[in-house]
């Protein structure tokens, strides 16, 4: 499949995404942002792109988060530059509204079909995107964070929302998932929220395992596989 280096800008830094097309792009298509997790873009997150060109026929863009393309090798420095981050919610949302401007103003691209989805902090993302009130059709996220920084933005959202997460990750307990809901619902949100029972955190990613801490994050292919259906599904729906 083709992929494209795109470059954009977004809080101040360059940044460079890879854009995924199906092997046949007749006309314009629907497209979908995906946000990778913590450490930034890489194979986790460019595979998921892929997976959507291939088997849905979806274009993707897969995002950067850091600037210049980058995947950190660590996770506690990816902690540390994403502190900051979480507490100016105006940061996470530039940095996802700079690629959704490229994504639409690309002519293989229908502007009026764009979804956004995301894993651990990507799925943050995506939701953040959602209550920017971008005009996507869907926002979802993958084992993400359900913290709401700004409750009161909950009305601008204009898509569906779907959040996909284990039920006992210890990332994101139970009361963080009500409050989620809560959020929502008095807004009027098109929302479904997933659990999956005896999951824990980055159940999509092959890699977990070798972080050593299988109570906190572990790969799981049956909520990989049950996620990415139901994702299918949802994208299907918002973009008929």
């Amino acid at each position: 499949m083709p992929i494209e280096m795109i470059n954009y800008r977004a809080d101040g830094l360059d940044m460079v995404g890879r854009l995924v097309l199906p092997d046949r792009a007749d006309g314009a298509r629907p497209a979908v942002l995906v946000f990778p997790h913590a450490t930034g873009p890489g194979e986790h997150s460019l595979g998921k792109a892929e997976r959507l060109a291939k088997e849905l026929g979806y274009i993707a863009l897969e995002c950067d988060l850091y600037g210049n393309g980058r995947e950190l090798a660590d996770l506690n420095e990816a902690v540390g530059l994403l502190a900051p981050m979480r507490e100016r919610v105006e940061s996470v949302r530039v940095r996802a509204l700079g690629p959704l401007e490229a994504l639409v103003g690309r002519p293989e691209v229908d502007p009026s079909r764009v979804a956004a989805i995301g894993f651990c902090f990507g799925g943050t993302m995506s939701f953040e995107l959602a209550l920017a009130g971008a005009d996507i059709k869907a926002a979802i996220g993958f084992h993400s964070g359900l913290k709401v920084t700004s409750p009161g933005d909950a009305g601008n959202i204009k898509c569906k929302i779907l959040a996909l997460i284990g039920a006992d990750d210890p990332y994101i307990p139970p009361e963080a998932r009500e409050e989620f809901v809560k959020v929502l619902a008095l807004a009027g949100v098109d929302y479904t929220l997933t659990v999956y029972g005896g999951v824990v955190h980055s159940f999509t990613f092959r890699g977990a395992d070798r972080l050593g801490r299988p109570e906190f994050s572990r790969y799981d292919a049956r909520a990989d596989r049950r996620s990415w259906a139901q994702m299918a599904d949802l994208l299907a729906e918002a973009f008929a």
